[in-house]
């Protein structure tokens, strides 16, 4: 009779352990629609299991998948301001910010000081006396071929006679 007692004290015990398990379980249980979505979102990103090697698919294949997205440490405000910074100073420009022609113009005359004109007249005159970098050599033409410009200063830029070649 001990024996029988005993016996049945266990199996109310796996009984009232079991049903409480049960319970928790089903309360924090989640729907198929929601299991469906984790395994879709587990094969989209690697995070499922190969049975073989009983890795991550995606630490098997990194480049078959996308890289897992990192936190900044930068807060989003810090951004916001170094990208409206960058724009203010002229270092990104938005495409709500594409400059005419004219106004690109007017931009580089400010910061040259010269008109296009101006830089037009220097550099034909460079072409003319050869002060011209050439991209092979990383000399000035009139280095490299001082018959064709006779009479130019290599250093100056200005002819040595007045002026005429």
């Amino acid at each position: 009779m001990n024996s029988r007692l005993i016996y049945a004290a266990v199996v109310a015990a796996s009984l009232l352990s079991s049903a409480a398990v049960m319970a928790a379980d089903a309360s924090g249980a989640k729907t198929r629609e929601e299991v469906k979505a984790e395994l879709a979102d587990a094969i989209r990103t690697g995070n499922i299991a190969d049975n073989e090697f009983a890795q991550p698919l995606n630490q098997l294949y990194p480049s078959r998948y996308p890289a897992p997205a990192v936190a900044s440490a930068r807060s989003r405000v810090e951004v916001k301001t170094e990208l409206a910074a960058a724009v203010r100073s002229g270092h990104l420009v938005t495409d709500l910010e594409i400059p005419t022609v004219a106004e690109r113009d007017t931009r580089l005359v400010a910061a040259s000081g010269k008109t296009r004109a101006q830089v037009k007249a220097e550099l034909a005159e460079a072409v003319r006396t050869g002060n011209i970098v050439d991209d092979e050599t990383h000399l000035k033409l009139n280095e490299l071929h001082p018959a064709q410009y006779r009479g130019q200063s290599a250093s100056s830029g200005k002819a040595g006679n007045g002026g005429k070649a």
